[in-house]
């Protein structure tokens, strides 16, 4: 229960701040992959220093579903096109 109830704050939460800055919108995903992309909890990677294709790849699979998560996909699914190209690229430089 409690993992639904993260996946669904987790998601309601991207879909709020559709208008913001990448840098806000990766607040999101510091709860998981940590401050500034760097995880401390081994299951979760670092996105910090990520290649942004690889960044924007990942994002895009578990958007359409070609690779699946229970938690992953209902968050990239609410990411648009320019979102996910924005967080890579935020990423991808820190």
């Amino acid at each position: 229960m409690f993992k639904k109830a993260l996946i669904f704050a987790v998601t309601m939460s991207f879909s709020l701040l559709s208008d913001a800055t990448p840098e806000q919108n990766a607040q999101i995903c510091a709860s998981c992959h940590g401050a500034n992309g760097k995880s401390s909890i081994p299951t979760y990677p670092h996105l910090a220093g990520q290649n942004k294709l690889y960044i924007e790849a990942q994002l895009n699979a578990f958007k359409t579903g070609t690779r699946k998560s229970p938690i992953m996909s209902p968050m990239a699914a609410s990411l648009t096109d320019d979102e996910i190209k924005s967080l890579a690229e935020y990423y991808s430089k820190i």
